[in-house]
């Protein structure tokens, strides 16, 4: 990794986080706030052709604007003011740096890895620019580039590999999380901080289908859409500079992935309601500006998701996962009732089945919102809406059942709707967003419960009795252990990860020769033992990636005449050989006289010439 570049990259970071605090922006959300913006330059940038010199221009303005605040507060004038070092902040630097470190070590694994994202990723970084019609290498062509711009950038500066790749995502999403301690009315109380730092942690439980060493963006989409939740609630009295948060938020959740629609649902009615419940001028005032300003909003907000559907469908003739009402259309006329219902009661009992780690999600929300209002009703005897919000949050649950089981009747063929591909890992994303949205409301309603409400005289005798005193600081300790504790265990099982991942296919692919970085249309063979690589073109894709070709295949079975294997092997320029296949070594001996085992080999007329 290159330090001087990730100096740069932070320099212009922190002029941008700088630059929107003094335009009203929570500290709190600064940094997110930053990294979106420089997300949409950049998408811009990429839609004219000119990604490479975006990416330096749009750091160097950072570290322009950093200098120009750095001058500024040196004269006294400009200057932020100091939030002050919370307990919370420093589990977030700690455990942050911790996890980034377990992450830049890591490598890929992951089936989508391959298949998209991190493939994407390297194509802009090393042909500076988005893939064509001509650019068969890339698969999933209506997937949104969001999140891989942002890597491309952070990658721009540290240099390209698969650790660099994997921090930067984090720094996306650990910045998304340190949003939400924007919705603390005190700061000071340790015992909310940690709250929502062990919120942070148990978030990443129901991301373990997935986990953290993946570009994958089931966590990407709910922790945005997060951030743009408390951006809300931070910025309700200030409306101009709530539509220019929202706005972004919405815009870059669109895309990172096609599948944000419900999140940016979900933002547009807390949006509105927010509006509503914030208004200080006459109804009839009201009645005209509220719409007139959730439309432009949320209409400005999707333009940019316009602009890519129109590239998607102007760029490429047929293109996979793209949103089609033809598509849809085609796929339901193709489904039976009988298939339909099959897949209903697939469904339904995978819902119902309390093994679920979704389903467990949902349960340990309502017991704890149901649970917390309780205590605070009839304990505390403060009127607190955590009933309410748990209903709020059901809601939404059943909402996503829908739009869910609409995806395996509209866009999944049979085969996969009926194993319910992927419904941990969509589910996941919104048990996320829904833990978080508790979390928030939690915390605020504890707060409003405690004996003292104001914060100019609370301190260590602004409690009740000494009991509460007693229960408030014991409880601290708790939630501090567990918040530690719980993503300590998250590092500790990301790193058990990597190790038991140490002999597969990717990692095999690393040990027989280097990656290749210029884009090419080599033909190459993948000679794998296990079927199941080949079957799901797991093989073909890790090669794809890898070897930075659009024509890498992976084949298992070579139970074959001699003649017919020399035919096969001649049709490609290159064979690789991950791991040691016992019917490709014994037929090589007997075509080409070699004893070949493992190793990246180029194909000549009478021999295999061994590269790595």
């Amino acid at each position: 990794m290159s330090w001087l570049g990730l100096g740069l990259y932070v320099l212009g970071l922190v002029g941008y986080g700088g630059t929107f605090r003094r335009l009203g922006v929570s500290p709190y959300l600064s940094w997110i706030t930053a990294m979106l913006f420089q997300i949409l330059v950049l998408y811009g940038c990429a839609m004219v052709g000119v990604l490479n010199t975006g990416i330096q221009w749009v750091t160097y303005v950072g570290i322009a604007l950093f200098g120009l605040w750095t001058i500024l507060s040196f004269w006294r004038k400009a200057q932020l003011q100091f939030e002050g070092i919370h307990l919370f902040d420093f589990w977030m630097v700690a455990l942050g740096l911790a996890m980034g470190q377990v992450l830049y070590h890591s490598p890929l694994v992951h089936y989508d890895n391959f298949s998209h994202w991190a493939v994407m990723v390297k194509f802009m970084f090393f042909s500076g620019r988005l893939p064509g019609a001509a650019d068969k290498l890339i698969s999933f062509t209506s997937y949104p580039p969001a999140t891989a711009l942002y890597i491309t950038q952070v990658l721009h500066w540290t240099g390209f590999s698969e650790g660099a790749m994997l921090l930067a995502q984090f720094a996306l999403i650990w910045a998304a999380a340190y949003s939400v301690f924007a919705v603390l009315r005190d700061r000071s109380r340790a015992l909310m901080g940690m709250l929502l730092c062990l919120t942070i942690a148990i978030s990443f439980v129901f991301n373990i289908a997935i986990r953290l060493n993946n570009l994958l963006v089931d966590y990407v989409l709910p922790i945005l859409a997060v951030a743009a939740i408390a951006g809300i609630w931070a910025y309700r009295k200030h409306p101009w500079v709530l539509s220019g948060h929202v706005a972004l938020f919405v815009a870059v959740l669109l895309l990172v992935k096609n599948s944000a629609t419900f999140f940016v649902v979900v933002i547009g009615v807390y949006f509105l309601v927010t509006l509503i419940q914030n208004n200080r001028e006459h109804w009839y005032v009201a009645t005209l500006r509220i719409p007139i300003q959730a439309a432009l909003t949320l209409g400005l907000a999707a333009v940019p998701f316009l602009v890519w559907n129109w590239h998607v469908k102007t760029t490429f003739t047929v293109s996979k996962h793209e949103i089609s009402s033809q598509a849809y259309a085609s796929q339901l006329s193709g489904e039976s009732a009988k298939t339909i219902m099959k897949i209903f009661h697939k469904f339904l009992s995978q819902i119902l089945n309390l093994g679920s780690l979704s389903t467990q999600g949902i349960l340990l929300i309502n017991v704890i919102l149901i649970g917390a209002w309780v205590m605070i009703h009839f304990g505390s005897r403060q009127k607190n809406n955590l009933f309410w919000v748990a209903i709020m949050l059901d809601v939404i649950f059943l909402l996503y059942y829908g739009s869910l089981f609409g995806m395996y009747i509209l866009s999944m063929p049979y085969a996969e709707a009926i194993l319910l591909d992927g419904f941990e890992r969509y589910m996941g994303s919104t048990v996320i967003l829904n833990l978080y949205i508790g979390a928030m409301f939690l915390v605020r309603a504890m707060d409003g419960a405690m004996y003292e409400q104001n914060f100019q005289k609370r301190d260590s005798r602004s409690f009740a009795t000494i009991v509460t005193k007693n229960a408030y600081q014991i409880g601290t300790l708790i939630v501090g252990f567990f918040a530690i504790t719980m993503m300590y265990s998250e590092i500790t099982g990301t790193k058990f990860t990597n190790e038991m991942n140490h002999n597969t296919l990717p990692l095999q692919l690393q040990q027989d020769s280097k990656p290749w970085t210029h884009l090419n249309h080599k033909k190459i063979l993948v000679v794998d033992p296990h079927a199941g690589d080949v079957a799901d073109y797991y093989a073909g894709y890790a090669a794809r990636y890898y070897y930075f070709t659009d024509k890498a295949v992976g084949q298992e079975n070579f139970m074959v005449t001699p003649a017919v294997f020399k035919q096969t092997v001649q049709s490609y320029q290159y064979v690789v050989i991950p791991e040691y296949h016992r019917t490709f070594t014994k037929l090589t001996k007997r075509v080409y006289h070699q004893k070949i085992k493992t190793g990246l080999f180029k194909v000549h007329k009478h021999y295999l010439q061994r590269l790595h």
